[in-house]
């Protein structure tokens, strides 16, 4: 019975008659505990002295089970619910696939050993578990090693598994996405539950099961995955002297369809930034947003990244892309665009000495305006201006651009964190992006789409979550936000964000950015951009580059293009 365990019950006993009889209520929690499969089975007492016993028969476990017979429940899979993306677009959906195992009943035991282990090397899966799952299977058992997606086996392989002792595919389908990269560790994957799922939550998995088990297929479960069906069947003895006797059907549990889940994600834009972030050697993520809802059009992580959703949940030191932050904190404090600060090549702060990046322009050094500055991305010029500014100023500003306050967005999403400085170095490496001052792709594209939306714009991924700006922050004012945009505008102008003075269309607003990093004993640099351009807010990150210009503006830009 796949490791169900009935509620056994005594109900009515009859111990005064002739042959005395007991009542057991059973239940078996074949699917869960809400729907039991429940019936009553009558047993025969027998009394000698002062003990009674039961008198056995097949039929006390379930009615009518006969002499030889067994209870046996099927698994009846369930259709899992389909995850669109922007338009209805369906993004997962079941799609053919090959499952590559041992079948048991084709290879001597003697040798399932060596080919368990020669299927291993053929798939790269690590052979000892395999092997040992292969040697405790049952003589007719099918052990799977991998799924592959159907036409995508190597050149070769059907030649290599037939070699192979007891190896052979079976077709199946497996709730997939578009590519085996789409938006991998957003969406997650669908697979067998672990020993580990079993065991923390029995009632709601059997092994065998297939459930999400990543991303937004493991938080969302419950609601894609359906209810699968059981059937029990009485099943005849293997030694029965009837050859056609069949497996009696004495229960059925329906399986209940999974609901989609919808998201924003557009999968033309996700396939573009993907594209894109193959032209990237280090771990790399790109994040687009509209700004006018904050819908997530895409959240793109490279190879580089191993995996790991940079895009979304990455902790990075933002550098200068939160001088963004950094002018409206300014701005608010009583600068103008047009108020001059000074440009030093360096500046001293309690000892430590902070610079421009190497290839600042001479020109715009000195007393220069507030907008050229950040243009120009002068580190000197906005530390300058510390003392403009009191305790919680540029959290508060940060928050009013979405960075900074937490959410629960129904997916791993980071906002940032600007912690109060501990010293004055530390406060002056804040304003310049640095010190404690940490941000996500995702967040950093949220600052510069609550410029361009003259609102705080907080992401929406999952269709059915709410968000809305964070009742705390202080909300943008119209001139503000005017300010600020002709601030980044002039960054595409004039600035280190001139590449994308050319993009077609709307007008380009946008700010670069470089971090620095330790990494081992060498100090490395994070390369950033942010751009908006019309209803559309990019970010993308680099993790380690020249500079924003160089290393994150080549692919900003494509993807603006591409984007249309």
């Amino acid at each position: 019975m796949d490791g169900v365990v009935p509620t056994v019950t005594v109900g009515k006993v009859d111990a005064s008659a002739e042959k005395p009889t007991a009542t057991l209520r059973w239940s078996w929690p074949i699917v869960d505990d809400t729907d039991p499969w429940a019936y009553e089975t009558t047993v025969a007492l027998r009394h000698q002295g002062d003990k009674w016993s039961v008198a056995w028969a097949p039929d006390v476990v379930a009615p009518e089970l006969a002499v030889g017979e067994t209870l046996d429940a099927v698994t009846q899979p369930t259709d899992r619910g389909d995850i669109t993306g922007a338009g209805g677009t369906v993004l997962v959906t079941e799609r053919a696939v090959v499952r590559v195992g041992i079948d048991r009943a084709k290879v001597d035991a003697a040798k399932a050993a060596s080919s368990a282990r020669a299927l291993a090397a053929l798939v790269d899966i690590e052979p000892k578990p395999y092997v040992k799952a292969v040697k405790a299977a049952g003589p007719r058992a099918f052990v799977e090693a991998i799924t592959l997606r159907a036409g995508e086996e190597p050149a070769g392989f059907a030649d290599a598994l037939g070699a192979i002792e007891g190896a052979l595919t079976v077709d199946g389908e497996l709730a997939l996405a578009p590519s085996r990269d789409f938006a991998a560790p957003i969406l997650g994957r669908v697979g067998p539950v672990t020993a580990e799922m079993v065991e923390k939550d029995p009632e709601k998995y059997r092994s065998g099961d297939v459930a999400g088990v990543s991303g937004l297929q493991a938080r969302y479960d419950d609601q894609l995955r359906g209810t699968v069906g059981r059937v029990v069947h009485a099943v005849p003895s293997p030694d029965t002297d009837d050859p056609a006797a069949e497996p009696r059907e004495l229960y059925r549990h329906d399986a209940t369809p999974g609901r989609p889940l919808a998201i924003t994600l557009d999968e033309r834009l996700q396939r573009l930034a993907e594209q894109i972030l193959t032209k990237s050697g280090p771990a790399a993520a790109l994040v687009a947003l509209r700004p006018s809802d904050g819908a997530v059009l895409a959240a793109a992580n490279n190879a580089g990244t191993g995996g790991q959703n940079h895009a979304t949940f990455g902790q990075f030191a933002p550098g200068s892309t939160f001088k963004i932050v950094t002018s409206l904190a300014l701005l608010r404090a009583g600068l103008t665009p047009d108020t001059p600060v000074e440009c030093t090549p360096t500046l001293s702060v309690d000892g430590k000495q902070f610079k421009n990046y190497s290839d600042y322009p001479a020109g715009a050094l000195g007393t220069i305006p507030l907008r050229e500055a950040v243009a120009q991305s002068c580190n000197t010029a906005l530390i300058g201006q510390r003392d403009t500014l009191a305790k919680g100023d540029l959290a508060a500003a940060a928050a009013t651009l979405g960075l900074g306050v937490d959410h629960d967005l129904g997916f791993p999403a980071y906002f940032g964190a600007v912690p109060e400085p501990a010293s004055d170095t530390e406060a002056a490496a804040s304003l310049i992006g640095q010190g404690k001052v940490l941000a996500s792709p995702m967040a950093m594209a949220a600052v510069i789409a609550s410029v361009q939306a003259g609102t705080t714009v907080v992401p929406r991924l999952v269709e059915q979550v709410d968000t809305e700006a964070p009742a705390e922050a202080k909300p943008l004012a119209p001139a503000e936000a005017d300010q600020l945009r002709a601030i980044l505008r002039q960054v595409v102008t004039d600035g280190s964000g001139r590449g994308l003075a050319d993009v077609p269309g709307a007008p380009v607003l946008a700010k670069t950015g470089t971090a620095e990093y330790a990494d081992g004993g060498a100090i490395r640099t994070h390369a950033w951009m942010v751009a908006a351009h019309g209803d559309l807010a990019v970010a993308v990150f680099v993790q380690t580059g020249e500079s924003g210009s160089q290393t994150a503006g080549p692919l900003i830009e494509e993807f603006l293009r591409g984007a249309g």
